[in-house]
């Protein structure tokens, strides 16, 4: 993306996000977020449905391409425009190229028509004007029946909002405003920016609540930048609005490659979040699979016979209320059963059940979980560590987060280290990385890496695994043995093994630099006795004594 692009992409946010914040101030955000999100995802299915339709009246027009209607067959041009419009109503010329099929209920244009029509006005399909919102829903439930794949997973409550006519009228005209391109921009490079662009937004505003549907961009990035996944199955856990699977189709694309070497597998408790996991990949053109329903992970496993090649995720932290007595003795505590209080080690191990002999995975968890011995976590790290599971570990700065403050780690592990090293050399080895120190404060109140930061810390892991121009860094990164590791009573703090870093040596000999800096002292305690009596002698004139 060039500078122009980035500056056209900043301005369009800033507009849509202050009109739709102006519109719908009266809805609380986890509401307002699906209001403005389904108009998105509707404009976007639109857009994409339009462009189509104008390049098949191209093709129906012109002799040199497979769908020519040649008007000498017709008996008159009224005929002849008349079979072509017929002829674009063809659903199969659309999904063929993977569009959805769009009714005409559901087309950008007719609803922001429509819209504008007072309660009682007769629609072009035959009813009566009731309200907005229940014309979006109309239009949400027709795309959801013409196109099965979509079956359950739009929100279809505007009527419910009860908003004012007048002002989802207007939010129709903000987002109508969204540009089919610019520059080397397509719609849906647009749209799908401005799509991920709200989610972080709401996830601001919801606080709290918001991490449960988001993850910061910059930790989705160094994960998919550091896992690396090219081809095969990706599976998120707990994916909340699937931005781990955004970030990989971006990988991919940068890297030269084609998103459908990948397929996608995931899971959601919660069914809002499940829709807005869909409709984001919807929008994007990608093929998923996120079982049959919203469902606990735990409890009804919706890909019990999935081995993904990768795993990524960020599971609620320190999740207590999960356990189930149908869980005990369940295949996957292969390590342990985790404590009945804190599901960090239940996610863990329901990712190693889920992953191929030779996949890789990496999780968000709390910094506890490195440390913690409480109810069986010690000996269930201690199992994961001998088992050599544990690849790499990277300690991860704070004020990363929207909804908690709570210091976070990445855990990356791997069944087979030697899948990738024909030497065999990271065999029984774990890498520390300490990334507490990187990264900028982007506001007074969040942290965020540049792509320089996700660099130096994924391109320091890959060296490690190619075993080619890795060294260790003190206060940065080392790698340990199981043996150091044992040492550490199994503890994976990275600060444990990386140490502090070097202080670079100025030249000037200790007692040289101690003699300076006592003179200097002791000169600077001399004036801090003359400002103490000045500020005295002026207080006693304003009659106060000291």
């Amino acid at each position: 993306m060039n500078d122009e692009e980035h500056k056209f992409l900043k301005e369009l946010e800033a507009k849509l996000w202050t009109a739709a914040n102006k519109l719908i101030g009266s809805l609380d955000a986890a509401t307002y977020k699906h209001a403005v999100l389904g108009l998105i995802f509707i404009k976007y299915v639109s857009d994409a449905f339009k462009v189509r339709r104008l390049e098949l009246e191209e093709q129906f027009k012109t002799s040199a391409h497979e769908y020519y209607l040649n008007p000498d067959d017709f008996a008159s041009s009224e005929e002849y425009e008349a079979e072509i419009q017929e002829e674009l109503e063809v659903r199969d010329y659309y999904t063929e190229k993977n569009i959805f099929w769009v009714p005409e209920v559901a087309r950008w244009d007719i609803i922001q028509t429509c819209s504008k029509l007072p309660v009682g006005a007769d629609l072009p399909w035959k009813e009566k004007m009731k309200s907005v919102g229940l014309l979006i829903d109309g239009a949400l439930e027709a795309i959801e029946k013409d196109n099965p794949k979509l079956k359950g997973v739009l929100n279809k409550t505007y009527a419910q909002l009860r908003l004012d006519d007048s002002k989802l009228g207007e939010l129709i005209d903000h987002i109508a405003t969204i540009p089919f391109s610019h520059g080397t921009m397509n719609s849906k490079d647009i749209l799908g920016h401005i799509y991920e662009y709200f989610l972080g937004q709401f996830a601001t505003a919801e606080g709290k609540k918001g991490g449960q549907f988001y993850t910061p961009k910059a930790i989705v990035g160094l994960i998919v930048e550091m896992l690396e996944p090219f081809k095969g199955r990706v599976y998120d856990p707990a994916m909340g609005s699937g931005g781990f699977f955004v970030q990989s189709e971006r990988f991919i694309k940068e890297h030269g490659g084609r998103i459908g070497n990948i397929s996608i597998y995931g899971q959601e408790f919660n069914h809002t979040t499940w829709q807005l996991a869909a409709m984001n990949m919807a929008i994007r053109g990608i093929d998923f699979n996120f079982g049959k329903q919203p469902a606990n992970t735990f409890l009804n496993d919706q890909h019990p016979d999935l081995r993904a090649d990768y795993i990524m995720a960020n599971p609620p932290f320190n999740m207590k209320e999960w356990w189930d007595g149908k869980l005990e003795g369940d295949a996957r505590w292969k390590y342990g059963t985790p404590p009945e209080g804190n599901a960090n080690f239940a996610w863990v191990q329901h990712m190693i059940y889920h992953l191929a002999p030779s996949g890789s995975m990496a999780l968000l968890l709390a910094n506890g979980s490195m440390s913690s011995n409480t109810n069986n976590e010690g000996e269930i790290r201690k199992s994961l560590i001998e088992a050599d599971l544990v690849e790499c570990m990277v300690a991860l700065p704070g004020q990363l987060f929207t909804n908690t403050q709570i210091p976070a780690c990445i855990w990356f592990l791997t069944k087979n280290k030697d899948a990738r090293d024909i030497w065999g050399e990271r065999s029984g080895k774990t890498l520390f990385i300490d990334a507490r120190n990187i990264g900028y404060m982007k506001d007074r109140v969040l942290r965020d890496f540049t792509i320089d930061d996700i660099k130096i810390i994924a391109d320091t892991f890959h060296c490690w695994k190619k075993c080619e121009g890795y060294d260790d860094k003190a206060g940065f990164c080392q790698s340990s043995t199981i043996e150091d590791i044992k040492k550490h009573d199994y503890v994976l703090t990275p600060g444990r093994y990386v140490g502090s870093e070097a202080i670079e040596d100025d030249g000037e000999p200790f007692s040289e630099k101690m003699l300076r800096l006592t003179v200097l002292l002791s000169e600077q305690f001399n004036k801090s006795e003359v400002l103490e009596q000045e500020i005295k002698y002026n207080l006693k004139g304003l009659g106060f004594d000291v």
